[in-house]
């Protein structure tokens, strides 16, 4: 049995109401209760109490992060729930310092974290097509992947020590959505992650 930590990142407005980032939230939790695990979610709809999430972070086993991509990153609410939360975790939850030593005060900065039995994971939705990413011909990312376009939260669960599970991608949502297949997609994704786990319990 699991701790499963599932933050909906969403924020609504009034053309992006979040449904289907709740839906694979919903598809999250179903996946892991089914299995057996224990699920918290948090949604930034949600009264946010700073201690409570630094608390859900280390109580979970898997944290994963379900959000959009608002103008090349995270929605401002999730923004302001990481400043707050994990600056209050900085203060020995999620790092207790820097990673730097007296002996050595200009090196392995971002090396403190105390999460290193955790794994994360990303899921992210675009209106952008997949066709834009990994393509150096292509305008506005140049050959970047959505994994180097959301390094800056990658970095912050690097900060933490937790370990980063492949990320899952939603492309094209606005313009060409293919949402059934994409709830195909999410099921194996989550299924190739966890099938190791699964199969051992059934042993």
């Amino acid at each position: 049995m699991k701790n499963i930590l599932i933050i909906n990142a969403h924020q609504k407005y009034p053309f992006a109401e979040g449904r289907l980032n709740a839906s694979l939230v919903e598809k999250s939790r179903t996946f892991f209760e089914s299995r057996g695990d224990n699920v918290k979610i948090t949604t930034m709809e949600d009264e946010i109490d700073i201690e409570s999430e630094v608390e859900k972070h280390v109580w979970a086993d898997v944290i994963m992060i379900q959000t959009p991509a608002y103008w090349m990153g995270v929605p401002w609410a999730f923004k302001k729930y990481m400043d707050e939360v994990y600056s209050t975790g900085t203060m020995g939850k999620l790092c207790d310092n820097d990673g730097r030593t007296s002996k050595e005060p200009k090196k392995n900065y971002g090396s403190g974290g105390q999460l290193k039995d955790t794994k994360y994971m990303l899921s992210i939705t675009f209106n952008a097509p997949e066709e834009a990413f990994n393509d150096p011909e292509e305008y506005l990312f140049q050959g970047k992947s959505v994994d180097d376009l959301f390094f800056p939260l990658h970095m912050c669960m690097r900060f933490f020590a937790a370990e980063a599970l492949p990320t899952f991608v939603c492309y094209d949502v606005i313009k060409n959505p293919e949402v059934e297949n994409d709830f195909l997609r999410f099921d194996n994704h989550l299924n190739g992650l966890f099938k190791e786990r699964l199969e051992s319990r059934t042993k």
